[in-house]
């Protein structure tokens, strides 16, 4: 790469070299104006008296300060203002829906077009996976964590609003598309657990095929060992992650499908009669 890399460098000199030597004799000297920042090149008796007018009237049309200009494709981006502690960056987003109704499941029927749901909103300082809530941990950066709660609320609310497509209620819906992310959340963090020994296996044989392989090419080389390892353990684990979280979605659906419906209690305004003496 270094060899074909200079020789265009080394025809090039070459060339400009023959071309210094069959004009050698002539010189054109350079000198600084008495204005601006720009150098002049002045002609002296071998060059042709109208070169210089042409490059004075150049100079004159060039502009000291650096011209101004538009950036194209800027456009502002103006919205709601997260607040800091939240994790999240769904300017749509509703607050939890309280669980005090719960719809039967009835009158069901295939999908047809319906509003998306829009998603929830995680609570200050929390990650969110359906109905299950754990305080973010520090070594999380705030990024990853918007990004975990962003596509765990966006996968919630396809789910509601499929759902919603067939016919189910919105408090039935809510609460099926909620347990079903929560459970599977459930059901990967097990598996991972479970596949933790094997996890370590892993990330032993693969950290130690990496270093096989990447010594011959140290010290650049040597990086092929933590990936080794990661592939490893990735290897081990997220099988049964997934697994676990298949398991866990099958479960939290099914729960939330055959929950007994809550009914709201009597209208307090219906209920106060007035009583005659």
């Amino acid at each position: 790469m270094v060899v074909a890399g200079a020789v265009p460098v080394l025809l090039t000199m070459v060339g400009s070299n023959g071309t210094a030597n069959a004009e050698f004799d002539r010189h054109v000297p350079a000198s600084q104006p008495e204005h601006g920042d720009h150098v002049a090149f002045v002609a002296d008796d071998t060059d042709s008296a109208e070169a210089a007018p042409t490059m004075q009237a150049e100079q004159t049309k060039q502009s000291p300060d650096w011209p101004a200009a538009q950036v194209p494709n800027v456009r502002p981006y103006r919205g709601t203002r997260i607040p800091d502690d939240t994790r999240s960056s769904l300017q749509w987003a509703r607050p939890a829906p309280k669980n005090e109704y719960l719809s039967p499941v009835e009158s069901l029927h295939g999908p047809v077009p319906v509003a998306p749901v829009p998603p929830i909103a995680p609570p200050p300082g929390m990650l969110r996976f359906g109905n299950v809530q754990v305080e973010a941990p520090d070594w999380l950066p705030r990024e990853p964590a918007i990004q975990l709660n962003d596509a765990a609320a966006m996968t919630e609310a396809d789910l509601a609003t499929f759902f919603d497509s067939v016919g189910m209620e919105r408090t039935r819906s809510d609460r099926v598309a909620g347990q079903t992310v929560g459970s599977a959340a459930l059901g990967a963090a097990a598996g991972a657990a479970v596949a933790s020994p094997f996890a370590l296996i892993g990330a032993g044989v693969g950290g130690a095929l990496g270093l096989l392989i990447g010594v011959p090419f140290a010290p650049i080389g040597l990086a092929a060992g933590p990936i080794g390892a990661a592939y490893g353990a990735a290897l081990m684990a997220a099988p049964l992650a997934a697994i676990g979280a298949g398991i866990g979605a099958v479960l939290g659906a099914t729960q939330a499908l055959t929950a007994p419906p809550r009914a709201l209690g009597p209208d307090q305004a219906a209920t106060d009669e007035p009583t005659t003496d």
